[in-house]
This record gives C-alpha cells, structure tokens and sequence, in this order.
C-alpha cells in the first residue's frame, strides 16, 4: 500500500487499529521488526524511514512505552491524512526481517502468478538464464509482489550456493525495475540519518 502511493503515504489504519505510532529509533524498529511482525500476519517486518516537518511532528507527544529507546510518536487515526501531508520526500526501507514460513506478496500476473516469494525467485531466475526481456515483464506485471518480495529475494541470494547466480538474478530484477520505475528504490537503502 505505501508504494502504491508512490511511497509517499502510509495508508488508512484498520478499525481496531486507532493509533499510528512511528518509533523514533532505528534500533526500536527493528526490535518490533523482527520480534514481532516476523511471528504473526504477513511474517515479515520492514524498517522505514521517513522525514516529517519537525512543526507537524511536534504536534503529537512522544511516548515511551518501555525502556529509554522505546519511544513513538501517537498519531491519532483520524490525524494520519494530515500527517501523510506532511511527510517530506519518500519512505524509505531500511531493512526487512521475514518469519521461517514467509511465503511473501502473492503475484497475480503471468509467470509469477499463484508462486510464493521463493518460487518467484526461482521463475525470475529461469527466465533471466533464458529469456532476459521476460524477466522485465514480469517486473512491470507485478510491481506490489516484486517491491515486497525483493528484500527477501536479497537475504534468499545471501544464503544460496549459487549466490553469483543469484546476484545477476538480483542486479536484473533491480535494473528492470528502474526502467519501469525510474527513480523509485528496491530493496533496502542505507539510513540518511
């Protein structure tokens, strides 16, 4: 949902989800990120980060919900349209933590359709050894799964025993995805703070 704002907005909190709480430090992040988000849900996490202008972002309290690093900022869920309003460039992420039975964004288009994240990885590879220009496609028919999956894709590479294979699997997917969305990240990007 954020990129398809353009990674520009975070979207509309669930009912029973009155409060957006953005934490202040990238070690808090993390810590909900991984410990938290990668056991239940989606069973992935992903660090963002974003700037707000400071004269909106002190509108709303800090809270410390724990020890000293554990502070957020509550922005009421009526209050986030406005907050989004203020959010100066992109939202950016930092780094991304998945649960051992992730099974990543579902694609909905082509050969990518109906795989999990893992399977994904593994039709982008075969397309990139046998038809490179499939590979593009594939990026531009499935956008959400790609951005979603692509963290995972990278720690999957890390892992593999064909990890050069993997990287140029990789170095493809990032090349097609600037093509079609120029100017728009994959992956995760090193902190600007």
């Amino acid at each position: 949902m954020i990129h398809r704002s353009g990674m520009r907005r975070f979207p509309p909190r669930l009912p029973d989800q009155p409060i957006f709480y953005p934490v202040l430090n990238r070690g808090y992040a993390e810590q909900i990120a991984r410990d938290w988000n990668t056991k239940s849900g989606t069973l992935a996490g992903y660090v963002t980060e974003f700037e707000v202008e400071d004269t909106h972002a002190r509108s709303f309290e800090v809270q410390q919900v724990g020890g000293r690093e554990h502070l957020e900022l509550w922005v009421p869920a009526e209050a986030l349209d406005v907050f989004n309003d203020h959010i100066q460039g992109t939202i950016r992420v930092l780094g991304a933590f998945f649960g051992p039975s992730f099974a990543g964004g579902v694609a909905s288009e082509s050969a990518l359709k109906g795989k999990n994240a893992r399977e994904q990885f593994e039709a982008l590879r075969a397309l990139h050894a046998h038809e490179a220009g499939a590979l593009g496609v594939e990026v531009k028919a499935n956008p959400e799964a790609v951005f979603a999956n692509f963290p995972f894709w990278e720690q999957l590479g890390e892992g593999s025993t064909r990890s050069q294979d993997s990287r140029a699997v990789l170095d493809a997917i990032r090349t097609a995805w600037s093509a079609v969305f120029p100017g728009t990240a994959l992956g995760c990007e090193p902190s600007r703070a």
